[in-house]
């Protein structure tokens, strides 16, 4: 393929994202403008219910070629013609971190490019900023996807103090489950959003785990938060409405209660963050942050004068995008990976300090 570089600022940077079940590659002109990308999500799991780790890295292995190409053939360039490399390190699922690893390693190597590691849940953070420049720090951080639930606040880029973060289930999980059990598609999340907007949140009244009058910021859950609970009531509610299942009719109005169970409990954390931290600024990232329900609430809560950020639905899944804005910053930093870097499911998040002092 014959690049057409004249025209295009430098450098240039691509991303590939290979952490769960998304094979996805991005080209990022030095403007951080998208100049190719590709998202390529894995259908065969919808059997499961959920994620099958070894059909995801099998699958990665399989398309991640034909992704790349054609994330360079929409930016009108070559391989040769990248100047950075970056690529999800985790965590995420270990055989589909790897295959995005090792692949972009042999590329940056072949080609003696450098290779930044890119942790999965701060690129999320880099997502909103793609569609909104001005989401920038400092702003309170909600991340909430299917393997995690983060909630931190942003002093700076790469500066970050966590608040809370999930002791048992992530959002996205308990949205995959109560999917499950309500007889709904894989990714339970659009699901459960489309079926709760004809339902009554009122009809069935769910806990809201780790929430309750009287809390302060020294309680150990003030900020955490745990949807096991919430999981657990609704496995009740579907057992006392039917042996056979949930009827057609309440089905709406389960997944609405459990929807607003959630997402009352992820609003107000982050409101109470809000109040610790005095910075009415909020960014949501990660897959959950697509639920309209989720940001409506934000929204309201945070009232006119606070801002409320978030990325567009494309750039709320897992993408090459947002891995390639983050290799960008980390690679102006100068912390450009060393030859023996590999995947790590439980990476540790940069520059994340354990808690708010």
């Amino acid at each position: 393929m014959t690049g057409t570089t004249s025209a295009i600022p430098r450098p240039l940077v691509m991303g590939v994202e290979t952490s769960c079940d998304e094979t996805s590659v991005a080209v990022l002109g030095g403007d951080n403008r998208i100049l190719g990308h590709v998202i390529l999500s894995q259908d065969k799991h919808k059997v499961f219910g959920g994620v099958v780790p070894e059909l995801a890295a099998r699958a990665h292995l399989q398309k991640i070629d034909a992704v790349a190409r054609e994330a360079l053939g929409q930016a009108g360039v070559s391989l040769q013609d990248i100047d950075v490399f970056g690529v999800t390190a985790g965590p995420g699922l270990i055989g589909a971190l790897l295959v995005g690893v090792c692949w972009t390693k042999a590329a940056a190597f072949a080609l003696r490019k450098p290779l930044i590691a890119v942790h999965h849940m701060e690129a999320h953070l880099f997502g909103a900023s793609m569609d909104d420049p001005t989401a920038e720090p400092p702003f309170v951080g909600l991340l909430v996807s299917g393997g995690h639930t983060l909630l931190l606040y942003a002093e700076a880029w790469g500066r970050y103090r966590l608040l809370g973060q999930t002791r048992d289930d992530a959002a996205g999980e308990a949205f995959d489950k109560v999917a499950k059990l309500l007889g709904l598609a894989y990714p339970g999340g659009p699901e459960i959003e489309r079926v709760a907007a004809d339902g009554d949140p009122d009809r069935h009244r769910l806990p809201r785990p780790m929430l309750r009058g009287g809390q302060s910021p020294s309680d150990g859950d003030y900020f955490d938060f745990s949807f096991s609970g919430l999981k657990t009531a609704v496995v009740e509610l579907v057992r006392r409405l039917g042996e056979e299942g949930v009827p057609n009719a309440e089905r709406p109005h389960v997944a609405a209660a459990f929807q607003e169970a959630a997402v009352d409990v992820l609003a107000s954390k982050t409101m109470r963050a809000v109040e610790e931290t005095g910075c009415d600024r909020v960014l949501v990232g990660g897959g959950v942050s697509a639920n309209r329900r989720l940001r409506e609430e934000l929204k309201t809560r945070l009232g006119p004068e606070g801002r409320l950020f978030h990325a567009s639905p494309r750039l709320s899944l897992d993408n090459g995008a947002m891995v390639a804005r983050t290799a960008r910053f980390r690679f102006d930093l100068g912390q450009v990976a060393p030859p023996e870097a590999t995947a790590a499911a439980d990476l540790a998040f940069p520059g994340l300090t354990d808690r708010m002092s």
